[in-house]
């Protein structure tokens, strides 16, 4: 099953987004998709981690912006990571092929597999593997923690049913001991409800403009 009917946009920073007439909503900032990813995800998520093996699952594959940065982190820094996403909509050709996020060359056949790969996995680089999942988070069932979680799904307003406080509670399980989760979210219920359910609950500032963002971790 493909993405439902999106367009291609072009957000402040430069960097191409997405937009969704059904639900209104942009799957990132429009301030900027890529200083939105780099700040929440990766300066203030994967980064911040010291683990030399990463084991990582990301809530809404979406435009596979966040993977394809993942991956130029684990490349610079000489990290193996293994990234694990979910995406029940995958996008079609016609669409990922033009978002213009990956570098001439090897970086481009990398993201094009990602996308081409709905389900299933594979070693993309001799650091790098990725494991793709075409379900949503509640019928995740896997058999492994994970030292960080990227939730990029759409917004509490628009899709408030994977915000849920039962999925919250499963992200903590899935976590291993001191493991993090990342959003870009920061709504005062959400943050609540993390707190309620044994999150440790750090609110950062946000990317691109936005007052605050999420980091929330796992007791040790």
């Amino acid at each position: 099953m493909n993405s439902p009917k999106v367009r291609l946009i072009t957000t402040q920073d430069g960097s191409s987004s997405l937009y969704l007439p059904s639900l209104d909503e942009t799957y990132h900032s429009t301030r900027g998709a890529l200083g939105e990813s780099i700040h929440v995800y990766i300066e203030n998520g994967i980064n911040t981690l010291t683990n030399t093996e990463i084991k990582l699952l990301e809530v809404g594959f979406g435009t596979g912006l966040n993977a394809l940065l993942t991956y130029q982190f684990a490349l610079k820094k000489q990290v193996n990571v293994s990234y694990h996403t979910l995406e029940p909509f995958p996008l079609a050709k016609e669409i990922y092929e033009n978002l213009g996020y990956a570098r001439a060359g090897d970086e481009q056949e990398i993201f094009e597999k990602m996308h081409a790969m709905t389900k299933g996995n594979q070693r993309l680089t001799p650091f790098f593997d990725f494991h793709r999942y075409h379900q949503s988070l509640e019928n995740f069932s896997p058999d492994l923690t994970f030292d960080i979680i990227y939730f990029d799904a759409f917004a509490p307003s628009k899709q408030p049913d994977i915000w849920a406080k039962e999925n919250l509670s499963k992200c903590l399980e899935l976590l291993a001991p001191g493991g993090i989760m990342v959003t870009y979210c920061a709504q005062g219920q959400f943050k609540r409800d993390l707190a309620t359910i044994g999150f440790q609950v750090e609110v950062l500032p946000g990317g691109m403009g936005k007052k605050e963002m999420v980091r929330a971790r796992r007791p040790a």
